[in-house]
């Protein structure tokens, strides 16, 4: 289906509208006045877009300004920004190809971060046996902060089995943990206190934090790798405007996030437990078991994410709630959910 607007709250669709609860919007920035006051101000100063390297001769503060929030967000040593979280996956892996024996990965993790020779971390619910191997080696996990459809972060406490003689570097995506997890929505990132050598984190900014662009954040050091290396030197950087409004929007980041928080708060006390919703009061994504819900709710004026996240996988229901839906929104989506139920 076709719109002509923004999809936040509420959609139109053939001059009808309905709640939405679709999307990544998380933080509901993309319509937040304040914010788009911030990204208008930041165009008229930085333009529309620069296309120069970040490695040439003259040097934007913007870029530094932004990329120092964000280090202080995600609470990393070093983070640099990119054009989008796509390509800070890709230019994180082709530096970690470098400098791993062996790829492994959690799961069905995001295409950004996926190496075509990785191996699984767990077989059969249990630990990979090549993880335990006599074989010291240099080794890298991939996993997303938040697994497709789970409602929780990914629990990385297995990295604690795996022998110290292997090297271990954790690469996570958190594209749909920045912003939502942690306090503020710092993420999972700061939180990840285990035995090993590296952690780096990627992120789309274009979900939660509703500007176009991506951020590598890990040690001085990584960070400093990604700058010399050869695709980032020849690409052009995040939109320079975006990247100020990172820094500049500061204060709107939490706030939003508290909404989003309180929201979720209200569902939890009002929603009864169901074996056909997946929820947790702590994430922002409900996920439905049973597909004959989505047209209930259609009847209702409500439309939901439905769709094929790749071609051969299953259909991705899910409800996305965000710092913008209102208690009626939540009352409404409630009542449905309840009623289709308890039948």
């Amino acid at each position: 289906m076709n719109i002509n607007q923004f999809p936040d709250r509420i959609i139109e669709i053939d001059q009808e509208q309905y709640l939405y609860f679709g999307g990544t919007a998380y933080l509901g920035l993309s319509t937040n006045k304040a914010f788009q006051e911030l990204v208008v101000k930041n165009i008229l100063q930085w333009g529309t877009t620069y296309g120069s390297s970040r490695n040439a001769n003259i040097k934007l503060t913007a870029y530094e300004n932004g990329e120092t929030f964000l280090a202080n967000y995600i609470k990393a040593e070093a983070v640099v920004t990119v054009s989008s979280g796509m390509l800070a996956g890709k230019l994180v892996i082709d530096e970690l190809k470098k400098q791993t024996d062996t790829f492994f990965h959690v799961n069905d993790i995001h295409p950004a971060i996926q190496v075509n020779n990785s191996l699984p971390v767990f077989i059969n619910n249990q630990l990979n046996p090549r993880l335990l191997d006599e074989k010291e080696e240099k080794i890298t996990i991939l996993t997303d902060g938040v697994i497709s459809f789970e409602t929780k972060a990914t629990d990385l406490n297995f990295l604690g089995e795996i022998p110290k003689y292997k090297e271990i570097t954790l690469l996570v995506d958190e594209s749909h943990s920045l912003g939502i997890l942690g306090k503020n929505g710092c993420g999972i990132y700061s939180e990840i206190n285990l035995p090993i050598k590296r952690k780096i984190m990627v992120s789309s900014l274009g979900k939660a934090f509703g500007l176009t662009g991506g951020v590598i954040a890990s040690d001085v050091a990584f960070i400093q790798q990604i700058h010399k290396s050869e695709i980032f030197g020849s690409a052009a950087g995040m939109n320079p405007a975006f990247v100020q409004t990172l820094a500049d929007a500061a204060e709107i980041y939490p706030e939003q996030h508290q909404k989003l928080v309180e929201n979720l708060l209200y569902i939890d006390k009002k929603l009864i437990k169901h074996d056909s919703i997946k929820f947790s009061k702590n994430y922002p994504l409900i996920y439905l078991k049973d597909a004959k819900v989505i047209e209930v709710l259609k009847e209702n004026k409500i439309i939901i994410a439905s769709f094929k996240y790749k071609q051969d996988a299953d259909y991705l229901n899910r409800i996305v709630v965000t710092a913008n839906h209102l208690k009626e929104d939540l009352d409404k989506l409630i009542d449905v959910l309840n009623n289709y139920n308890s039948k």
